[in-house]
């Protein structure tokens, strides 16, 4: 098994669509559902052996929870603030401006 190149509190941006976010919690490999998995289109379908993301994302148009994998994230270093609301239910800015986890057990 592989160590997750990313960790919770992490500002990523997606590899191929244009949305970025927070990461809140990390599967080491895929834990979603077939469906889910089988609505990628093939050719961009990631492998299942690799750490998965759930983020608080966002693009131009609205906020959301994303899950993705490993290999189609970047770090984030735009230094943009990220706006999606729910990040005050799992985050805290610490004194240097990172986020820092605030939840207790999730």
């Amino acid at each position: 098994m592989r160590t997750a190149r990313f960790t919770i509190g992490d500002v990523v941006k997606h590899r191929i669509y244009p949305f970025r976010g927070v990461v809140f919690d990390v599967d080491p490999v895929f834990n979603n559902t077939d469906e889910w998995w089988e609505a990628i289109p093939a050719d961009v379908r990631p492998h299942k052996d690799q750490p998965f993301y759930h983020l608080l994302a966002e693009n131009e148009e609205t906020e959301y929870v994303a899950y993705v994998s490993e290999q189609n994230l970047l770090p984030d270093d735009s230094d943009q603030p990220l706006r999606n609301p729910q990040i005050a239910e799992f985050f805290h800015e610490g004194p240097d401006g990172h986020l820092v986890y605030a939840v207790q057990a999730h």
